[in-house]
């Protein structure tokens, strides 16, 4: 029986966000005893590496014709490396399951942002559901008399930068191809490791070092290409939700790699951002359909 559209786009979209959450594992292996630049430049290479052949055997390395769309992709590759410095620093010293459900406010943040930034309608309803999110990230992060917590704060930058990377993306040209873009990003963030790398005193690489690293290239490059599939089949609205997937995937890593599991506020918070995040996406998807079907005035 062959699967539908959406169903196909679905699986590819669960596929994605567990080879991005595997990835996380291997980074937060390996960000336990190895300096972060080095292994960031380690995993900056191998993923350049293999984006570069990708994007060369489809023709995609060049630059854009026009301006606006080079200087979209030097923002969207600048807050690319930001979220990757905040996002793996946070993951290194906070549980997976807590960072990633941080995360998941990203459906939220991107939606105000648009509202904000880019002119889109957004109605009371996202509006109210953005708010209820936002109460799910603070029973998530806690803030105490002190403020956030460093980490946490940390995450919660990661979610800006990636707010502006995606918002960035909206703004480029149909034409410009996804492997342009995604190895412009590859190419900053394995400039800016480099660099940092130059002042880091590096370890020796233990043997399952090795193993991390590889299983972090394959699985970041899977994740990539999955989800470049995944919104090129189907209705955006309806695979766009399985995204979520890759909390239940942390949940499971942090249990039985790291022997993490989180409190009963923490997946409180975890399930709002959750369910305000899917309808969101749901009444998007609503009100863009209904503007389709509704008759033009001659």
């Amino acid at each position: 029986m062959a699967l539908s559209d959406n169903l196909r786009g679905a699986a590819l979209m669960a596929a994605s966000m567990t080879a991005f959450t595997i990835n996380d594992m291997f980074v937060k292996l390996l960000g336990d005893h190895l300096p972060f630049f080095q292994f960031l430049l380690l995993r900056s290479i191998g993923a350049s590496a293999l984006l570069f052949l990708l994007a060369r055997r489809a023709g995609a390395v060049r630059w854009p014709e026009k301006p606006k769309d080079r200087w979209l992709i030097a923002l969207r590759s600048l807050a690319e490396m930001a979220a990757a410095y905040f996002f793996l620093t946070a993951l290194i010293h906070m549980p997976i399951a807590n960072v990633t459900a941080i995360l998941q406010a990203l459906p939220l943040t991107v939606a105000l942002g648009a509202s904000l930034f880019l002119g889109e309608a957004v109605g009371w309803r996202r509006f109210l559901a953005i708010g209820l999110g936002f109460i799910g990230v603070f029973l998530i992060v806690r803030p105490g008399p002190g403020g956030f917590p460093l980490y946490a704060l940390y995450a919660l930058l990661a979610v800006a930068a990636v707010t502006v990377r995606d918002l960035a993306a909206r703004r480029l040209s149909p034409q410009v191809p996804s492997l342009t873009v995604a190895l412009a990003a590859a190419s900053t963030i394995l400039v800016f490791s480099a660099i940092g790398a130059i002042s880091s005193e590096w370890e020796p690489l233990r043997p399952t070092d090795w193993l991390w690293l590889s299983g972090s290239v394959l699985s970041i490059l899977g994740g990539y290409l999955f989800s470049v599939s995944a919104m090129r089949v189907g209705e955006i609205g309806f695979v766009a939700q399985f995204r979520y997937s890759s909390l239940l995937v942390a949940l499971l890593i942090g249990l039985l790699v790291f022997g993490e599991w989180p409190d009963t506020v923490t997946l409180a918070g975890a399930a709002i951002v959750v369910a305000t995040g899917l309808f969101t996406i749901w009444r998007e998807r609503t009100v863009k359909s209904a503007t389709v079907q509704a008759p033009r005035r001659l």
